[in-house]
């Protein structure tokens, strides 16, 4: 069985619904497929989240209107029998009608991971009056994790055995990526661009043949095309140099999807919906790393700098109460560095969880920062690739290593 993962921007229209049912059809008999949800749904519940918390009900319901009719104007377009995705948008009307339950993170995940449901419902629709004999499959009874919102962690042994129990290895079956569900049954996320590692998941339990995710690029590059105009297609990877890359914030593979294939051998295709004849990147147990420098850009980021409020040595004691702040709020650190007397973090500026985060360590130090800023990961780098990315700019830390240099910078003014 081959798992393939088709992402938000590969079915943001009809269009998009109508070429991945020529992929499947061409290229995937006996395949699972993972779906995202459409286009830029899950910003848009992300805002419908934001205003049902709080109670601004006509933003809330314009919102709703909004996602309804982005997806009806797709189902017009499309044939199939969709009371399924109707009944959904029923009951999230339904949920919205209700005062709010639970912690913001558990209730994000009950509306957000409608996203996915509400794709492969159409999806797979379409899919069966194409002639595909499509199995939907609800990721949330398959995929069970603890009650960590947002960022489930998974229960492989359970996680398997459903999975195991339910998908049927000939034919198409499709289900949804970055949701699972808590043993109490309470839907949960697995991190924001989770459904690459949903697809890791299904292969490893599966021990699929191959997992090819289908991307509106050739493959994986070594920069993202927003930011350099000359582009290397990578057709080989090692999965360390891809876990590394992705570690580092390169978008095209999400950070967690590697670990659950290398384990297993699987290997794991990067190629273009648009182009699905290329033949794309493949990555798997080579032993030759990369041989050109890859770029990784990480912009709307803050650095926060840490000093204690009795100038005492920043030690194992302040770390611990360091790392447990930011546990404590949910935020990720993406570069650290540290001096005596100092303590330095990079993170993305997620608005719903930095200005909590520096409320809970301005209880133990002394807090300055810098919003604005962008990280720049280069991997096999020289000094010439550093004198590449850093004209016009200001560079407030760097940290090189072996293979690996990354600097803080922010645009001069």
């Amino acid at each position: 069985m081959k798992v393939f993962k088709f992402g938000g921007a590969s079915v943001k229209d009809a269009a998009g619904v109508r070429n991945l049912a020529e992929i499947v059809r061409s290229q995937g008999h006996n395949v699972l497929i993972v779906v995202s949800a459409m286009g830029k749904t899950t910003n848009a519940l992300e805002d419908l989240v934001r205003a049902f918390v709080d109670k601004q009900t006509e933003a809330c319901q314009h919102q709703f209107d909004t996602i309804q009719t982005y997806h009806n104007t797709i189902i017009n377009e499309l044939t199939g029998d969709f009371s399924l995705v109707h009944q959904t948008f029923a009951q999230l009307e339904s949920y919205l009608s209700q005062p709010v339950k639970g912690i913001y993170d558990e209730v994000y995940d009950q509306i957000v991971s409608l996203g996915e449901v509400l794709s492969t419902q159409i999806i797979a629709a379409y899919l069966t009056q194409a002639g595909l004999n499509a199995q939907w499959l609800d990721a949330r009874q398959l995929i069970r994790t603890d009650t960590t919102f947002r960022e489930g962690r998974v229960d492989w042994d359970t996680t398997a055995r459903q999975i195991k129990e339910a998908v049927n290895k000939s034919g198409v079956s499709i289900t949804q990526g970055f949701i699972g569900q808590t043993e109490d049954k309470r839907t949960t996320t697995l991190g924001r661009e989770g459904s690459d590692y949903t697809a890791a998941i299904f292969a490893f339990c599966l021990n699929a043949e191959s997992v090819t995710i289908w991307k509106d690029v050739p493959g994986v590059l070594n920069a993202d095309p927003k930011w350099f105009d000359d582009t290397v297609l990578l057709e080989r990877l090692t999965y360390q140099d891809a876990i590394e890359l992705a570690y580092y914030g390169a978008t095209v593979i999400h950070p967690k999807t590697i670990k659950p294939l290398q384990n297993k051998g699987i290997p794991l295709y990067v190629r273009s919906f648009l182009k699905p004849d290329a033949p794309g990147t493949v990555i798997g147990n080579y032993e030759r790393h990369l041989t050109i420098p890859s770029f990784i850009f990480k912009v709307n980021q803050v650095l926060i700098s840490l000093h204690p409020n009795d100038f005492s040595f920043i030690a194992e004691d302040n770390l611990s109460r360091i790392f447990g702040r930011f546990a404590q709020a949910g935020v990720k650190i993406n570069l650290m560095q540290n001096t005596a007397i100092s303590f330095s973090v990079v993170v993305d500026n997620n608005p719903d969880r930095v200005p909590a985060l520096l409320n809970l360590l301005k209880q133990d130090f002394r807090v300055t920062y810098n919003s604005d800023v962008e990280l720049i990961t280069i991997r096999y780098y020289d000094q010439g690739t550093i004198d590449r990315v850093i004209p016009n700019k200001k560079l407030l830390l760097e940290q090189k290593s072996r293979y690996t240099v990354q600097l803080v910078v922010k645009e001069l003014s």
